[in-house]
């Protein structure tokens, strides 16, 4: 396939720019990718669509302050957006200036960050965080929320809350599980009470994640790479909800990617390792029964990620629906609810 299939008009105005005034007050598109059915329901429907023994598995990761901002030696405006933190001191990044900052060069960066800049690696810098124990502890202090590129308005205190989920543990991430963010803890404990076990996987999403597709044959495209951890209690958790005759419900695109990376080999295991997993249509799902996620970009992998999970023309349909009924869109927007196709 190529990548103009993936695409879809989407007028501007449906990209919510803001969150819904309370976590769990968006709507959600129910989708049966067997049948082809579309439903228009509220998120605080999903207790009624789930059963008792499904396990929904969550992405615990936590979103970092990763956007930084501040000028060179030599006096050029710099943006820095970490992408990784590799150890207490040091950290790749993506380096936004007028000309390339060279190795050894230090960039002057907020509230009196010092890095210095000690190459490249890849598309990313590598850099240094001088008089530094915790670049964690120094992105909470100095960094800001790094809001998507479709998001125009500059990080308040709201986002700081609302571009996070309930259950963030795992600092690491440079974008949220944007599924997730329409829980809240009074959902979740009904969803318990009911009999659905919850259960947790970490994948810090990568900036990456808004990075176009810039090549027309799909083969041609490399995928980001993404760092993921599977516990072995989630794994129990997944057995036993199949040996019940539940089902496996990926929270988020990241949940289904760190699940099915996990069983590549065919079997699911535990661990911790990097995915580069590229999901087209004609990918066999080995794990994941339904996904809830949010609205997705034309002409991206998340595109064609649950095209191959409910069917092409399930979601064609299904994205036409949704911009006629002007849901909302992206990150901040409305939620999907859907049924894997029949494989």
């Amino acid at each position: 396939m190529k990548l103009s299939d993936f695409d879809y008009a989407l007028p501007p105005a449906l990209i919510a720019q803001y969150p819904a005034a309370a976590r769990g007050a968006s709507r959600l598109l129910h989708l049966d990718g067997r049948s082809g059915e579309l439903a228009d329901r509220q998120f605080r429907d999903l207790p009624g669509l789930l059963r008792a023994g499904d396990v929904l598995v969550m992405n615990d990761t936590r979103v970092i302050k990763a956007r930084l901002t501040g000028h060179k030696e030599s006096g050029g405006q710099v943006e820095v957006l970490i992408e990784r933190v590799l150890d207490r001191e040091r950290a790749l990044a993506q380096v936004r200036a007028s000309k390339t900052p060279r190795a050894g060069s230090r960039l002057m960066l907020s509230q009196g960050a010092v890095a210095q800049v000690l190459g490249r690696a890849g598309e990313f810098f590598e850099l240094r965080f001088l008089d530094c124990t915790d670049v964690f502890a120094l992105l909470e202090r100095a960094g800001s929320v790094p809001l998507p590129p479709y998001i125009t308005h500059a990080a308040d205190p709201s986002d700081d809350a609302r571009y996070q989920t309930v259950y963030a543990q795992t600092p690491g991430a440079v974008a949220a599980p944007t599924a997730g963010l329409h829980f809240d803890d009074a959902m979740l404990a009904t969803l318990q009470a009911n009999g659905v076990r919850l259960a947790w996987i970490t994948l810090h999403v990568g900036a990456g994640t808004f990075q176009p597709v810039r090549v027309e044959n799909l083969d041609e495209h490399t995928m980001h790479a993404e760092w993921y951890e599977l516990p072995p209690a989630t794994v129990d958790a997944i057995a036993a909800a199949r040996a019940a005759g539940g089902r496996v419900v990926a929270v988020g695109t990241t949940s289904l990617r760190a699940l099915e990376s996990a069983a590549a080999a065919g079997e699911l295991r535990a661990g911790s390792a990097e995915t580069r997993l590229f999901i087209l249509p004609g990918y066999r799902f080995r794990v994941v029964d339904r996904l809830l996620t949010n609205f997705h970009l034309p002409r991206s992998t998340l595109m064609m990620l649950v095209s191959a999970f409910a069917g092409v023309d399930n979601i064609r349909r299904a994205y036409a629906h949704a911009v006629a009924k002007r849901y909302r869109f992206f990150s901040y927007g409305d939620a999907m609810l859907i049924e894997r196709a029949d494989q």
